[in-house]
């Protein structure tokens, strides 16, 4: 490893230490490594260096202070360096602290402080503790500026490289728009509850020809006896199941939410022509194969009409349970409802209308947080799902498709099935859940949760309670 601190060097005062340290520490970044670099000194002379290498070297022990260290007492033939003084750009970690006051080193100089894991005071102060056999003097502080310069614009370049790599992962098309991940940093708290979990991203399944699909993912992904797939509806996404997850996963489940194309995270093609509830379908019965899914519990909620009906037909074999929450099925027995078609038409009609007054109206306990729910439409262009998924509520455009997924759920459906109405649902009555039932094969009754709304909000964990116990056993 050549550097360009020489063996020898002359270094007379603390700040000519600290410079020298400073050039090793950008040599390692250089690396791609974390810059921190190192210089033992001795007599007035560098007797030694050493800068980061976790990396290249495989060893999680690959300190800048600890190469230093090595170095010196190879050099000296001693592994006690009672005449050194260390210069180190980063306050130092408790392991290599340990191996200082090891070394019985007299006299420690550092840089930047180092909030996380330093060991001289920020985190815990090692070198202070009066039961060790060794006291070794401390002087922080030392170009302090530059130093976490170094470390601060390190870090803003790989989280910019990171970006970019995600970016190239998952190339926009140009038919599509992508909301920007600021716009979902406003929902990190507040009345509406954070989203804790990992996002994850795939565009390769062939239904989604390049599209960005996000989706979460969690709990044990093999050896899962049960996963509940979850499905949201018109104009929700995977957020809306954030209080009804943890209590899933609490269960010992697997849980896979989803953001159907033009919802949530996932890109958002710019044309309704894009959208249809048979490519919906074909999406997440593609994912579900990726991610190898089985025994699931499919979770519908609300308007997704026939889309989350329709994942189980393509692989009916990996599906053990129904579940579904204010869900609606096209019925040409049974017409869209007043209520129903009033509250729809407006994300049909008005491109900017606010989805958080929109989903208000659609429960008696109405008050919600906007920004969530209007986070991932910042603007008319990016609501072209909305007013396709409103469409495919007020006239149904694939009777085909809605007969064949009528059959499977009346004939050919198996598992178990729960159907779960909200008695504050102002869009999907009793009634409209007792139709759906009906067309449920082997389903039991209707369970009302009084306090439910047209949205899970806040009564997801109730809801999801009522159906781990009905689940289990299959």
């Amino acid at each position: 490893m050549t550097t360009t601190v020489s063996i020898g060097s002359p270094c007379e005062s603390d700040e000519q230490g600290m410079r020298l340290a400073l050039a090793l520490a950008h040599e390692a970044a250089a690396e791609g490594e974390v810059p921190v670099g190192a210089v033992l000194v001795r007599d007035g002379r560098v007797l030694s260096t050493g800068r980061n290498a976790p990396i290249a070297r495989h060893d999680p022990t690959a300190h800048a202070e600890l190469a230093a260290l090595r170095s010196a007492a190879q050099a000296l033939g001693n592994y006690r360096l009672d005449d050194c003084t260390l210069y180190v750009t980063l306050e130092p970690c408790p392991m290599c602290a340990g191996a200082m006051l090891h070394a019985r080193l007299p006299r420690v100089v550092f840089g930047a402080m180092d909030a996380k894991t330093g060991a001289a005071g920020s985190v815990v102060d090692l070198f202070a503790e009066p039961l060790l056999n060794h006291q070794t003097e401390i002087r922080g502080g030392v170009l302090a500026d530059e130093c976490g310069m170094a470390l601060s614009e390190f870090f803003r370049q790989r989280r910019s490289e990171q970006k970019l790599e995600k970016r190239l992962a998952h190339p926009l098309r140009e038919d599509a728009l992508r909301t920007p991940d600021k716009a979902f940093a406003q929902i990190t708290e507040g009345a509406e509850g954070t989203c804790p979990w990992a996002p994850r991203y795939v565009s390769d399944l062939p239904a989604l020809d390049g599209l960005r699909l996000h989706y979460l993912d969690e709990g044990p992904s093999t050896g899962a006896v049960r996963t509940w797939l979850l499905v949201h509806g018109l104009p929700g996404w995977s957020h809306e199941f954030r209080t009804m997850i943890p209590a899933l996963l609490a269960s010992g489940d697997r849980v896979i939410a989803v953001d159907l194309p033009g919802f949530g995270r996932s890109d958002k093609p710019k044309k309704e022509a894009a959208h249809s509830e048979r490519w919906h379908a074909r999406v997440i019965q593609e994912l579900v194969e990726r991610l190898d899914a089985r025994g699931v519990v499919l979770v519908t909620q609300g308007l997704n009409g026939l889309i989350g009906l329709g994942v189980p037909l393509a692989a009916p074999e990996r599906f053990s349970g129904l579940l579904t929450i204010n869900a609606w099925l096209p019925d040409a027995a049974a017409p869209v409802s007043k209520v129903l078609q009033k509250w729809t038409e407006p994300i049909a009609r008005k491109p900017r209308l606010p989805m958080g007054e929109q989903i208000a109206r659609a429960s008696r306990n109405g008050a919600v947080d906007d920004a969530v729910w209007d986070a991932p439409f910042p603007d008319a262009g990016y609501r072209a799902a909305l007013r396709a998924f409103a469409g495919f509520v007020l006239s149904p455009q694939d009777p085909e498709w809605t007969r064949e997924v009528q059959a499977f759920w009346c004939e050919q459906w198996s598992g178990k099935s729960l159907v779960i109405s909200g008695g504050a649902d102002l869009l999907i009555d009793r009634q409209a859940a007792e139709r759906l039932r009906l067309n449920l094969r082997g389903a039991g009754d209707v369970v009302v949760i009084p306090e439910l709304g047209h949205f899970i909000s806040q009564h997801g964990a109730d809801v999801a309670l009522h159906a781990v116990e009905y689940f289990s056993p299959f």
